[in-house]
C-alpha cells in the first residue's frame, strides 16, 4: 500500500526522493507534503523521466538543518505521513513582576511555545500570581528562587513599570543574566528593561541597543549604542521598543534559536500581509518572509479600518465592555484588547466561562478574569467582544448563556465583535452576521456565508467589528477604541504602544 523513505543526516542539507507512478499527482503530493511540513510548495522540484514507458516524478524535500527524515506515501490515499527526529529542546526563561507590561509577556511566551521552545514563566515576586499592568493578572509556571541554578538557551526580559524596574532589583535574575552573558548565550529584553536592566547590569556598553521611546537617553548613559531599530541585534543581544514591535522582537528570537525556517512557519498562523501590499511597500521590502506576515504594511504609520454603514456607538460616562475568556482563548488576542482598552480607560470586565476564574490559554498561558460568565451576564454592556483561539472559540459557540447574552446585544443595536476564529465558529451558526460584512482568521473564513471582504485586517458594519488573528490584535483594540472616543484617542494610544 505504499512505501517508506528513510534519508539519513547530513551536515547542511536533507534531501528525501519520492518516486510516484503518475506524474497527476504531482500537484496533490505537495500539497499533502506542504501540509505535513508547513513549507512553501516551492521547495518541492520535479524531474520527470520515462522508465519503460511509466512517467515516474522525483520530488525532493530540502531541510536546512540536518534531521533524519521518513515519509510514508500511499498510493491508494494518496496520504503523506512524516516523522522528523527534532532537536534538542531549547530552554527559554521569561521572567515577570507585578506590574510587568502583560501584551509583551503574553506574546513572548506564545510565539516562542509555538515555536517549539520550552518556556518557563517565572515570577520574581513571593507568589506566582502576578498583578500585571491594566489590571490583568497572570500566573506563572513557578517562582525564579526555585529554578536560579538552572540553564536557558534564551532569556527574555519583558517591560512595563514597575515591572522593569523590579526586574533590574532582582539580584538572583541579575546574576542569571550576567552568566547567560559569560557563557555566550542569549538575552533580549524590550521596552524599559534594555535601559534599566541590561544597561544598569553593564551589558549594553559598546553594543547598539534600542528600547522604549522614553528610555533612549537613559539607554545611552549605560555606554550603549542608543538606535531607534524595532528590533536590533548585537551579538547574543536583542532587544527592542515596546508592545507594538514584540511580535517581531519575538518572532526574531525564534529565528535565533531555531532558525529562517521556523521563523517563517510560526509567523505564517499570526496572520497577516496580503501579498498584494508587498512588492511596492518601502518599509517591508527588505524584510524576511517572516516579518512580512507579522508586520503591518507601514509600520509607524496610522492604522487603518474599513467601515462600512457608519453609525456612532455610544455609552454614558464610561464604555462599559465584556472580554469573555475559556479554555483555549487566543492569549495573544484576549490581553490586546484588554490593555489598549484599559489604557483608553474603558471599563473592562474579563469573564471567564466555566467555574473557575483562572484560564489556561491556547499556548498554556494562566490568566486570571475578573469575574464568572455567570456573575457578568447581570450587567449590561456597551461591547462584547470576543478573542478567538478554536478551543475558545468553541466554547464560546456552546454557551448557551453567552451566545444569549451576543443576541440581545445584536437585537437591541449595540455593539459587539470578534477575532479570528470566533467570527466564523461563534458568529456565523448563531445568526449573528446575518445582512453584516466581517472577516476572520483566513483558514476559517470558508464558513462565512459572505466572503465580500474578508481581506480586511479590521473591518467595522455598523455596530459589528471584526479582525484576523494576533498581528492584528493591536489594529482590532484600537478600532474599538477610535469607534468610542475618536480618532485623534486611537492615534494616541497607537503612538504610546509604537503600533
Amino acid at each position: 500500500g505504499g512505501v517508506v523513505l528513510f534519508t539519513k543526516a547530513r551536515k547542511t542539507t536533507t534531501s528525501a526522493l519520492i518516486k510516484l507512478r503518475t506524474g497527476t499527482l504531482f500537484s496533490l503530493l505537495t500539497n499533502k507534503l506542504h501540509a505535513v511540513f508547513h513549507r512553501p510548495k516551492h521547495v518541492f522540484t520535479r524531474q520527470w523521466r520515462r522508465r519503460r514507458g511509466v512517467t515516474a516524478t522525483l520530488v525532493s524535500l530540502h531541510f536546512s538543518s540536518p534531521r533524519r527524515t521518513s515519509l510514508l506515501v500511499n498510493r491508494r490515499s494518496f496520504s503523506v505521513s512524516a516523522t522528523m527526529a527534532s532537536s534538542p529542546t531549547k530552554k527559554v526563561l521569561i521572567p515577570v513582576a507585578h506590574g510587568t507590561e502583560p501584551f509583551e509577556a503574553v506574546v513572548m511566551i506564545d510565539v516562542l511555545r509555538r515555536g517549539g521552545a520550552d518556556v518557563t514563566v517565572a515570577s520574581v515576586e513571593n507568589q506566582v500570581g502576578v498583578d500585571a499592568c491594566h489590571g490583568i493578572k497572570m500566573v506563572a509556571d513557578t517562582l525564579l528562587s526555585d529554578i536560579t541554578d538552572s540553564v536557558f538557551d534564551l532569556i527574555m526580559l519583558p517591560g512595563g513599570l514597575p515591572g522593569g524596574e523590579t526586574l533590574k532589583n532582582c539580584k538572583p535574575l541579575e546574576n542569571m543574566v550576567k552568566k547567560q552573558d559569560a557563557d555566550g548565550r542569549v538575552n533580549a529584553a524590550i521596552c524599559c528593561a534594555p535601559a534599566l536592566a541590561l544597561g544598569t547590569w553593564g551589558l549594553l556598553e559598546g553594543k547598539k541597543a534600542t528600547c522604549y521611546p522614553v528610555f533612549m537617553e537613559k539607554l545611552g548613559a549605560t555606554c550603549a549604542i542608543a538606535v531607534e531599530s524595532r528590533v536590533e541585534i548585537d551579538g547574543r543581544i536583542v532587544t527592542s521598543r515596546g508592545p507594538g514591535t514584540t511580535m517581531e522582537f519575538s518572532v526574531k528570537l525564534v529565528e535565533q534559536l531555531f532558525g529562517k525556517e521556523k521563523a517563517a512557519e510560526v509567523s505564517a498562523p499570526l496572520v497577516c500581509l496580503l501579498l498584494s501590499n508587498l512588492t511596492s511597500n518601502p518599509h517591508i521590502g527588505k524584510c524576511s518572509p517572516w516579518q512580512r506576515r507579522v508586520m503591518r504594511p507601514n509600520p509607524g504609520d496610522e492604522y487603518t479600518i474599513t467601515e462600512l454603514n457608519q453609525i456612532k456607538w455610544s455609552y454614558e460616562n464610561t464604555p462599559q465592555i465584556l472580554v469573555p475568556i475559556a479554555d483555549g482563548s487566543e492569549e495573544m488576542e484576549a490581553v490586546a484588547i484588554i490593555d489598549v482598552l484599559r489604557r483608553a480607560k474603558a471599563n473592562v470586565v474579563v469573564a471567564a466561562l466555566g467555574n473557575s476564574l483562572e484560564v489556561v490559554a491556547s499556548r498554556k498561558v494562566k490568566l486570571v478574569a475578573d469575574v464568572l460568565l455567570d456573575e457578568a451576564e447581570k450587567n449590561s454592556y456597551d461591547l462584547i467582544v470576543l478573542p478567538g483561539g478554536l478551543g475558545g472559540a468553541e466554547a464560546f459557540a456552546t454557551s448557551d448563556k453567552l451566545v444569549n447574552m451576543l443576541k440581545k446585544q445584536a437585537e437591541s443595536n449595540k455593539p459587539y465583535g470578534a477575532i479570528c476564529a470566533s467570527p466564523a465558529l461563534v458568529f456565523e451558526p448563531h445568526g449573528l452576521l446575518k445582512g453584516k460584512k466581517a472577516t476572520a482568521y483566513p483558514a476559517m473564513c470558508n464558513k462565512l456565508s459572505d466572503q465580500s471582504h474578508i481581506e480586511h485586517r479590521v473591518l467595522v458594519d455598523g455596530n459589528l467589528i471584526t479582525s484576523r488573528g494576533p498581528g492584528t490584535s493591536l489594529e482590532f483594540a484600537l478600532a474599538i477604541v477610535e469607534k468610542f472616543y475618536g480618532r485623534e484617542k486611537g492615534l494616541q494610544l497607537a503612538k504610546a504602544t509604537l503600533v
